[in-house]
């Protein structure tokens, strides 16, 4: 990818806000000419044992957001995440903006509503979220302008989010300690995840990366923001000479040991829903769990 439909000159304030029960971190994006701001990757606040939801991590945002006076325009999923609850309509009702994820939601609502044994009531046609981005779409974010690059692997709806010099990878990359995101979900593939992240290794070099998440490889402090060349000198995936081949041996080889995430069941339920706690019958918000679905 050579030519870009924004421009990479543009410097974004970028605030991270890294939430310790799922190591992952939430951006609030500002456009350093105007009061515009954007927030990737929220985060809602569950305690799965008891069953109660609270807000303090997307509160601590929107009072950032209120302290700067900013004015929230979008409210941004890089993909449906499967080990933390978004707290995009929480933050919506409080700031307003738009919510918007890739247009290939539509998959992931499509095998999960089977999965969760959703009703005909359970859309699953994007409808939830104001936006459905396309590769090469293009937003603004006051006089930034922004643009989604389709990214799958780790999910099939996965995008990476490029505004200015910022580039928000989702789970495409971890740091270069790091590597990457599993791909054994359904519809995850090794092999296009690797095409996803050259895709993204062929933005400009200078590119800031910032990752959703991070757990600290080796007990070092909890990191969040790389470069595209510190990625393709020093990613332990795939960095340096490492193929194509390599690391689909690696990829499937490791996801084979790996454990479901403990949230997988609630934040599935409700990121297809772009935030929205499932309701019974009467009313009452409820979760379900798949006995042997996953």
């Amino acid at each position: 990818m050579t030519d870009y439909p924004v421009d990479m000159s543009v410097k974004p304030e970028v605030e991270a806000f890294f939430d310790e029960a799922t190591n992952t971190i939430s951006y609030i994006v500002k456009d350093p000419t105007s009061p515009a701001c954007a927030i990737i990757d929220s985060v809602m606040d569950i305690d799965y044992a008891a069953g109660r939801i609270t807000y303090d991590h997307a509160d601590a945002m929107v009072a950032r957001i209120n302290e700067l006076g900013g004015k929230l325009e979008w409210i941004i999923e890089t993909h449906v995440h499967a080990d933390h609850l978004s707290a995009a309509p929480y933050i919506q009702q409080k700031l307003g903006g738009k919510i918007g994820v890739g247009e290939k939601i539509m998959v992931v609502q499509e095998t999960f509503g089977k999965i969760f044994n959703e009703g005909t009531e359970f859309q699953r046609d994007g409808s939830q979220f104001d936006a459905l981005f396309k590769d090469g779409d293009t937003y603004q974010i006051g006089n930034m302008q922004a643009f989604a690059m389709y990214t799958p692997g780790h999910t099939p709806a996965c995008m990476v989010h490029v505004i200015g010099n910022a580039a928000f990878a989702g789970d495409t990359l971890f740091m270069p300690d790091g590597g990457s995101a599993r791909c054994d979900f359904p519809g995850g593939s090794a092999g296009e995840l690797y095409d996803s992240i050259m895709k993204v290794l062929s933005l400009p070099d200078e590119t800031r990366l910032f990752m959703c998440h991070d757990y600290g490889p080796n007990g070092r402090a909890i990191e969040w923001e790389t470069t595209v060349a510190e990625q393709k000198a020093n990613n332990i995936h795939v960095g340096g000479d490492r193929t194509r081949e390599d690391f689909i041996k690696f990829r499937t080889e490791r996801d084979a040991q790996l454990a479901m995430p403990k949230l997988i069941i609630p934040s599935l339920q409700v990121n297809m829903r772009a935030g929205e706690v499932p309701t019974d019958a009467n009313g009452n918000p409820m979760l379900k769990v798949p006995v042997n679905g996953l």
